[in-house]
């Protein structure tokens, strides 16, 4: 059984940093890709930032140069480094990934930036 897990979210002032963190257990096939999702109140999911297998990075355009997705060495580790954080970047994150043919989730941790 496949299961993600991320930590590191919070309250934070708006220009500060948070590093999230998300560890997939239960699977000893490597991730195809994983990636970050966040979710506000009243809006839809949306994709945050990505990375494949190979290391390529995906990002929205507006976490672009503030937010920085990366690999642990650990299998299955990723990491989420947010910088300059705004009051619309509070939302719940969430970890995602993808192994052979289906999709995991995390439950989602909070990350809350005061004005």
């Amino acid at each position: 059984q496949v299961q993600l897990v991320e930590s590191g979210g919070g309250l934070v002032q708006a220009g500060g940093s948070l590093r999230l963190s998300c560890v997939a257990s239960g699977s000893a096939i490597s991730a195809n890709a994983m990636g970050w999702y966040r979710q506000a109140p009243g809006k839809q999911r949306e994709s945050v930032a990505t990375i494949s297998r190979s290391g390529s990075t995906n990002y929205a355009d507006s976490v672009k140069g503030r937010f920085t997705i990366s690999k642990g060495n650990a299998k299955n580790t990723m990491y989420l480094q947010m910088s300059s954080l705004k009051p619309e970047d509070t939302a719940v994150y969430y970890c995602n990934a993808q192994i052979l043919y289906a999709t995991y989730w995390g439950q989602g941790t909070q990350v809350t930036v005061s004005s």
